[in-house]
């Protein structure tokens, strides 16, 4: 019973934050929702902030899981920003932009939602850094790549995007065909023949250590 509560409070809360937004959550507001008494929220998380961390990362959780599998099939970079295109679209569909919009806005203020939302990012960050191992491994542009380093960077590339679009849909379009292109100037990389990559990976490395 106290889990079915818990559980109830936790979906009242994301959805309370998808509809009415961060300044429109409080005890009272997702306790209607979630249709239960509102001391309740203080019994089970002992704060609206609490709540709303754990809100946060039990959603996040649970999207993550559900594309585990379709991340652990990618063998490209291209196959993986595919992939992406896909979570993006759906992660709109289900209101979680919207969710990730308004915690990001709460975490400016309260350490608690920033702590909470640093959670959840990791989350998709640590997926994204097991395709990028795989994807890199072996390819011309291994010795130069941070991978994970580029993991928080595509992360924070999509987090921005799934913000942006909401202002200029076409721009968000555009910085998504952009990052395709990449994938398959990659691609061609790693198609090239044993001459072609050996050449290739010593350029790259003149070119890194110049950089030093």
């Amino acid at each position: 019973m106290a889990e079915d509560t818990r559980r109830r409070l936790i979906d009242g809360a994301i959805e309370t934050v998808r509809r009415n937004g961060i300044a429109g959550t409080s005890a009272r507001t997702v306790a209607a929702t979630a249709g239960v008494n509102q001391a309740l929220v203080f019994y089970h998380f002992g704060s609206v902030a609490d709540l709303l961390s754990e809100a946060c990362r039990v959603a996040t959780a649970e999207n993550v899981e559900r594309y585990h599998e379709q991340f652990a099939a990618v063998r490209t970079l291209r196959e993986l920003l595919v992939l992406g295109r896909e979570l993006h679209t759906d992660q709109r569909d289900r209101g979680n932009v919207t969710l990730l919009a308004q915690m990001l806005a709460g975490a400016q203020a309260d350490e608690r939602l920033a702590a909470a939302t640093r959670d959840a990012i990791g989350l998709w960050v640590r997926e994204i850094e097991a395709v990028l191992r795989r994807v890199v491994t072996g390819s011309p542009i291994e010795p130069v790549v941070d991978v994970t380093g580029l993991a928080h960077a595509v992360s924070a590339a999509f987090v921005g995007m799934e913000l942006f679009e909401a202002v200029d849909p076409a721009g968000s379009s555009a910085a998504l065909d952009a990052l395709d292109r990449l994938g398959i100037l990659l691609e061609v990389a790693d198609e090239l023949g044993p001459v072609a990559s050996s050449a290739l990976r010593r350029r790259i490395r003149s070119a890194t250590a110049g950089q030093n």
